[in-house]
């Protein structure tokens, strides 16, 4: 009927992982909204860490160390007040806009809702408060009696 013969079938539709999977690669895909464990994740750049393990480590360890980096930032002597100056404030700023960007790109790694790199981040900044901003490595003498943690807020 219709000049079609009954033997012609149409193609079938594509399964939605298919679409899903020509989307990624052509449309920027989809994004995980529920955190996942593995190795093959994408974290800040398109391909990377890929699904090298070694990279993955790599990727662990460079959020780990940024996260650690960012409480250092938060607790060094640049961002403590001081006398009013042009250069200082300067400086301060600096300091301030590199830890905020910082944050951010940590928190855009978070949304990656790769287990490891939550777990990275975490251990990141638990790490380095402990070492830059608790009690555990500050010398505070006996006449010091302040037993608060010390904030920025």
């Amino acid at each position: 009927m219709n000049g079609m013969s009954g033997s012609s079938q149409a193609a079938p539709a594509p399964s939605p992982s298919a679409f899903f999977q020509h989307r990624r690669r052509h449309h920027g895909g989809m994004m995980h909204m529920t955190f996942f464990w593995g190795k093959n994740t994408e974290v800040l750049f398109d391909g990377w860490p890929g699904t090298s393990l070694t990279m993955y480590w790599v990727c662990l360890a460079s959020i780990f160390v940024f996260s650690a980096f960012s409480e250092w930032i938060s607790r060094c002597g640049v961002m403590k007040a001081g006398p009013a100056s042009f250069g200082g404030g300067l400086i301060q700023t600096v300091v301030y806009t590199a830890r905020a960007g910082l944050s951010y790109l940590i928190m855009l790694a978070v949304m990656s809702f790769n287990g490891g790199v939550f777990l990275a981040a975490m251990a990141g900044f638990g790490l380095g408060f402990m070492v830059f901003g608790s009690r555990s490595f500050k010398d505070t003498g006996s006449n010091n009696n302040h037993t608060e943690v010390q904030s920025h807020c």
